[in-house]
This record gives C-alpha cells, sequence and structure tokens, in this order.
C-alpha cells in the first residue's frame, strides 16, 4: 500500500509530469495550474480533503460552480474541466485512485465560430499592395505570399532562421506550438518571393545587425521581425486592398480552405497545419460547405 499524499502535492505531482514527460510549455504549465487551483479551492469549501473521496457529482456540481457563479464562458469551463479530467486520470495510472469520477461528466458543447476566408481573388488582391521595387515592400510581399502559401502562424514565420529554408528541396522547417517540429512545402509564388527576398533583401537589412542574424524575416535595423510588426503589415495591406482589420490567422484559414475546395486531403492539410488533432482541421469543412452554399444560393435559378 503506497500512502495517501495530500491534494497539493498530487496535483504538484501531475504539473510536473506535464513538464518532465509531456513537454508542456511554461505557458501551458501556468494555465494548468490556473485551473486545478480554482479546482482545489472548491473542493476545500466543499470538505473534500483527499482525492478518492470525490465522486462523478462532485465535478459536476464543480461545472455549475464554475458556469453560474464563476460566469465563466463554455470555452473557459471546458477548458477547466478538461485539466480536471486529466488530473484525474493521471491519478488513475500512478494507482492513486482506482476510476476517474470526472470521465462521466460531459464537457459543455461551444458555439462553433467558423473562421473568415478570403476568396482567391482577394488574396491575389492583398499580395499585390507591396511596393516590391523596395527592400520592404519585397520583404512584405514575401511575408505575405509565405503565411498564405504555406498557412503558417504568426509566430511560426518569425521564428523561422536560415537554417529552416530547403528551397531547393521545396519545403521549410517550421517550430510550431510545443516545440514540435514540421515539415511546410513550398512552391509556386511563396518560393519565388522568399528566394528574391533572400538574395536581393535581406543582405541589405542583414548589414545593418550587430552581429550576423539567424533569422530570415529582419526589420530595417537587421533584427528578428516581431509579431507585431506582423500583425500591423497584414493588416495595413488588407486596408489598402480594401479589407479592414486584417489577421494574419486569415491568410491561414484562407490557405486551408482553398487547399480543401481545391481537392487536398484532409489529413494532408492537418499535417501541413501542425494541427494535432484532426477534429481542429474539420472545421474547414464546415467553411467548404458553406461556400458551396453560397456558389448555390447565387447561382441556381431557383434557389
Amino acid at each position: 500500500m503506497h500512502q495517501e499524499q495530500d491534494i497539493p502535492t498530487l496535483v504538484r505531482g501531475y504539473l510536473d509530469h506535464l513538464s518532465i514527460e509531456r513537454g508542456a510549455s511554461p505557458k501551458t504549465l501556468d494555465a494548468y495550474e490556473h485551473d486545478l487551483r480554482l479546482y482545489v479551492e472548491y473542493l476545500d469549501q466543499a470538505g473534500v480533503t483527499s482525492f478518492d473521496q470525490v465522486s462523478m457529482q462532485d465535478v459536476s456540481v464543480f461545472e455549475g460552480y464554475l458556469r453560474q457563479e464563476k460566469r465563466y464562458a463554455p470555452s473557459s469551463t471546458k477548458r477547466i474541466l478538461s485539466a480536471v479530467r486529466g488530473l484525474h486520470r493521471f491519478l488513475v495510472s500512478e494507482g492513486e485512485l482506482e476510476a476517474n469520477p470526472a470521465d462521466a461528466v460531459p464537457l459543455p458543447k461551444l458555439p462553433q465560430h467558423l473562421p473568415d476566408v478570403l476568396s482567391v481573388e482577394a488574396v491575389g488582391r492583398i499580395m499585390e499592395v507591396p511596393n516590391t521595387s523596395s527592400p520592404l515592400g519585397m520583404r512584405d510581399r514575401a511575408i505575405l505570399e509565405v503565411l498564405y502559401g504555406c498557412g503558417l502562424r504568426v509566430g511560426e514565420l518569425c521564428s523561422l532562421d536560415l537554417g529552416d529554408l530547403f528551397l531547393d528541396q521545396g519545403y521549410l522547417r517550421i517550430r510550431g506550438k510545443g516545440g514540435k517540429s514540421r515539415i511546410s512545402p513550398i512552391s509556386g509564388q511563396a518560393l519565388s518571393w522568399i528566394r528574391s527576398y533572400a538574395v536581393d533583401s535581406r543582405p541589405l537589412f542583414a548589414r545593418k545587425a550587430a552581429l550576423t542574424p539567424s533569422a530570415v524575416f529582419l526589420n530595417s535595423r537587421g533584427g528578428r521581425l516581431s509579431r507585431q510588426s506582423v500583425h500591423k503589415m497584414v493588416a495595413k495591406a488588407g486596408a489598402d486592398a480594401g479589407f479592414s482589420s486584417l489577421h494574419p490567422h486569415t491568410l491561414r484559414h484562407s490557405y486551408a480552405t482553398h487547399m480543401l475546395a481545391g481537392g487536398a486531403d484532409l489529413r494532408v492539410i492537418q499535417e501541413v497545419l501542425g494541427h494535432a488533432d484532426l477534429s481542429t482541421t474539420q472545421i474547414y469543412t464546415h467553411v467548404d460547405q458553406s461556400h458551396i452554399r453560397e456558389e448555390y444560393l447565387s447561382a441556381h435559378p431557383r434557389a
């Protein structure tokens, strides 16, 4: 028989497991710690002193407490309950509990928000905005083309180093969420513009840096381009093309939707986007279907 441990010690053991064995980032660990602190505080108020006293009803009442008393949105409630489920699953695997009382408590259903998607024509108009006769304009065109052409997140684009470019082979090495790396194909306009930028513009920026920079995309002082700068540039390009509040993620969403409409397999899109779960990628099937409906309504004579 193992010695029974108190609740805070077991929670700390779970957080250590996430950090050491699962490789969770500091930001992810902070989120788990915050969510599980709420749970531990609730159990304390309910007079529960050990995890083997927790029943399915306790977790169900905690879910109601989050929604009704704490006024958490369904997305936040779902996230917290997922953390609770993970904690109890870990305790079962460690032999601290015989069963997971949180498994039988359904997670809240979230309203589905379809991502904003641009038409192919709209993407083309945005790409034409930068003045590519200037080094900055060439850099910005390359950024827009790569964001859309490879479906990258802003952080992934900004973290690209020269060693991640395999342009002759037609791919990039991407460092995604949680430190996971993946390969992204690059071709066509994206490949053409990143080549032009690397040869004609980047050396002009790199010269201004005190140390030889490793980043692919540089600011005017030769340092690594920040996410905020990319957000501002994309928003300005969108505004100049007639689209207010354009977000870089919209280019990523548009890439995925256009790939699906062009016949790409959903699992291929999942791999290229770096989604851990196929269900995340499946939202684009709904986007594609909504586009089909719009086409039907505009084209069918009796729609």
